[in-house]
């Protein structure tokens, strides 16, 4: 039946309790309760008292300390988030691709026939189709990297189950970084017409822009570690 297949749920994706055992399921963050009004430690307060509520709170803390602790211990290292080669050669692929539209949009607005985006002069509406192109690199090479991983791979358990980290934070160590953005456009020039004396003047391309090909696994050009850093401080200042 119906029922009887969401118990053997690949993902183990469907969670289960009879008298008082686990059958099925992953128990995540989100079972436990992450503030909402279904989760499993609200439901006990709900109906059964706060008693009963402290006392699976207490045991979920054993189960842990000791799981942990004394038997099976849980460690990331640069083997988690080392790229296979078949991920390297689609990371290389995705970014071609990629950089070969945004040249192509480039060159039409040097031409001066690039289609107008509404409300946008020439300049304005080549940020916004580069803005695009150069978000979906990231993406792309995210949902392979994610794609890649095994099952057992301690930053994928951590990103599925709730306790630290997402797929964006898996992808960036693993694929591709992506762009970096100061007040929601790319790096805007710090120098004369250009964002660093590394590039050419008035340049457009990705990476003189604010664009991070690399990986933190293979690491970050001169470039791209100083926008990351601009990227970043933004991040700073709004979290005050």
């Amino acid at each position: 039946s119906d029922l009887k297949m969401k118990h053997f749920c690949p993902n183990d994706g469907w969670v289960a309790f009879r008298n008082n055992e686990l059958i099925s399921g992953n128990i995540a963050k989100k079972t436990i309760g992450d503030g909402s009004k279904t989760g499993l430690l609200y439901v006990l307060l709900r109906d059964c008292g706060e008693d009963y509520a402290a006392q699976a709170m207490d045991r979920f803390a054993k189960l842990c300390s000791r799981y942990f602790g004394g038997h099976k211990g849980f460690s990331i290292g640069i083997s988690d988030v080392t790229p296979s080669k078949k991920l390297k050669a689609l990371k290389f692929d995705i970014l071609h691709n990629g950089y070969t539209k945004a040249a192509s949009n480039i060159k039409l607005y040097d031409e001066g026939t690039l289609e107008l985006r509404p409300g946008c002069d020439l300049l304005q509406s080549l940020e916004e189709m580069l803005n695009g192109i150069l978000g979906k690199l990231r993406e792309s090479a995210g949902q392979e990297a994610m794609k890649a991983l095994d099952w057992s791979n301690a930053p994928r358990i951590m990103a599925e189950c709730g306790s630290k980290g997402s797929s964006l934070n898996i992808s960036q160590m693993i694929s591709c970084v992506g762009q970096q953005a100061v007040g929601g456009h790319r790096i805007q020039d710090g120098f004369v017409n250009r964002t660093l004396p590394h590039f050419q003047y008035h340049s457009l391309i990705p990476a003189a822009k604010g664009f991070v090909a690399n990986s933190f696994y293979t690491g970050l050009t001169a470039t791209e570690f100083f926008f990351h850093t601009m990227g970043g401080r933004e991040g700073l200042v709004d979290t005050a």
